[in-house]
């Protein structure tokens, strides 16, 4: 062998080394929907489900292994490499075709170039491989971003699956360039806080495969229920992001940070509105796994939906909407862990049957999903929101907001005392809770107005616990009787003690807080 030809296969080796771990995408027949619980158990990678049919990415020794199980494998596509993206002059100019991480890099930093006064650029963490994790914050007023609800998009947690980064980039011009031209645009962006995350995988981008560059699926990386369920961030305030993928961590505190009330997030494979639960222990794929707010839920999925006519006219999916559990059961979903742990109402829409259309047809999935957006956006405000404050103090409280006969909580904002409950249009009784603080309750609440608590702190001698001791106290201090000098004399603050603040601490020592 000639020392060219040896340096031949050297370099050949190193470039099929340094080449992603490209999958088959393969469709399998099932018997039954319970089959995707066992395939996914044994490490399978179903991404998609069909009446009598599922689709797997196949890696390693995936296909013999089915096959091994009598499975009949048909090769449908396989990941690679994506098309070059735009590079230079971002901006409008580059709307309609698919942008790379460079272009969309370059994409954001011109718009928030161009509207300092509306937007804030920043990453919340790097991928696997070191790229930004980039997020636009848009609104007029970022100081008091956390006093108004606050909305996500993120797209594109699959790499293979670039179309809602698309949408992001057509909606993020949109808001901006209509902001004081448009009422209905710049009324939305006055009264709701806006970020977007177009692309959360970038790594799975650049390569063109569906998980990221751990070759972990993103989407099945969030704590699950099942097996991570810690209870919800409250009263902690922090999430605990240890163990977790680079990108899933980042999210994850990224949430913890700004405490999201209604999410979306942008997939393709299908063509539908998918709501939680994606799983529940005990209920199998196929069948629904509904959550505390499932008329909710559905009611938001069809505000975006039918906004869409290719979505509400799919014949796989009744109204273009549907339970994710129902049509197939995953743990770790985003979603999920959104909802259960966050508060916060979430749900993913998948644009397109085809994981990757033609770029000439971006244009044409935007003018389908234009209102389908705002309209979902705009659903932020079908709630009852109001701020939570200390009753002698008037400083915010991060609290729990539950609602009559509904075990699923939102929470305030630990530094503005605000929530949101995203609720059907009605009236609504809510109890608010507070370590420390006697319980309050909020009766008649209306859908689309605002609701305030002023809690009361019943712990009067501050040992970290309310119970008959801190009720005495109060009484003494009402009777005359000489008390410690370091105790709350007036819980209620309305300038002496009372009755009123005897029976504060006695609900609080009943009910708990």
């Amino acid at each position: 062998m000639t020392k060219l030809a040896a340096l031949s296969l050297v370099l050949s080796a190193l470039v099929a080394h340094a080449q992603p771990d490209y999958a088959d995408i393969a469709v399998i027949p099932i018997d039954a929907p319970e089959e995707l619980d066992v395939l996914q158990g044994d490490g399978f990678q179903v991404t998609n489900a069909w009446p009598g049919r599922a689709e797997v990415y196949l890696r390693g020794d995936d296909h013999e292994r089915l096959e091994a199980r009598g499975y009949t494998v048909t090769i449908v596509d396989r990941e690679g490499p994506p098309p070059p993206g735009p590079k230079s002059a971002p901006g409008p100019g580059t709307l309609g075709q698919y942008h790379d991480y460079e272009g969309v890099t370059g994409f954001l930093e011109y718009y928030a170039g161009a509207y300092p006064e509306l937007t804030e650029l920043s990453s919340v963490g790097q991928s696997v491989n070191g790229r930004e994790l980039w997020t636009l914050l848009i609104t007029p007023e970022p100081e008091t971003r956390h006093e108004r609800p606050v909305f996500r998009y993120i797209s594109t947690m699959h790499g293979d699956e670039p179309v809602g980064t698309e949408m992001l980039l057509y909606f993020i011009d949109l808001l901006l360039t209509e902001y004081g031209e448009d009422e209905r645009i710049t009324a939305l962006m006055d009264s709701t806080t806006i970020w977007i995350m177009p692309l959360m995988n970038p790594d799975g981008l650049e390569s063109g495969r569906r998980n990221n560059a751990n070759n972990i699926d993103l989407n099945r990386a969030f704590p699950s229920y099942f097996d991570d369920f810690t209870g919800t961030i409250f009263p902690n305030e922090r999430v605990d992001t240890a163990g977790f993928q680079p990108e899933v961590r980042h999210v994850m505190e990224w949430s913890g940070a700004e405490r999201f009330d209604l999410a979306a997030n942008f997939h393709t494979g299908a063509l539908v509105v998918n709501y939680p639960y994606d799983y529940e222990p005990g209920i199998p794929s196929g069948a629904e796994a509904p959550t505390p707010d499932d008329a909710l839920f559905q009611e938001l999925s069809l505000r975006y939906a039918e906004q869409n006519a290719p979505m509400v006219r799919n014949p796989a999916f009744p109204g273009g909407i549907t339970n994710g559990s129902d049509w197939y059961a995953i743990q770790g979903g985003m979603q999920d862990w959104t909802y259960r742990f966050m508060g916060a109402a979430a749900v993913t829409i998948e644009l397109s049957n085809q994981k990757r259309p033609p770029a000439a047809t971006i244009p044409a999935f935007w003018e389908d999903n234009r209102e389908a957006m705002l309209r979902y956006l705009e659903s932020i405000h079908m709630s009852v929101r109001g701020q939570v404050t200390d009753m002698r103090t008037g400083e915010p409280v991060y609290a729990r907001v539950s609602v009559e006969d509904n075990e699923q909580p939102v929470f305030t904002h630990p530094e503005s005392g605000w929530y949101t409950r995203l609720l059907l249009p009605g009236t609504h009784d809510l109890k608010i809770n507070a370590p420390l603080y006697a319980p309050a309750w909020l009766s008649g609440a209306q859908t689309g107005e605002e609701a305030h608590a002023e809690l009361v702190f019943a712990d009067v001698n501050d040992d970290g616990e309310i119970n008959a001791q801190d009720i005495q106290l109060v009484i003494n201090v009402v009777l005359g009787i000489p008390t410690p000098e370091d105790i709350i004399r007036d819980p209620t603050g309305s300038g002496r003690a009372d009755a009123q603040d005897i029976q504060h601490v006695i609900n609080a020592v009943l009910h708990g807080s």
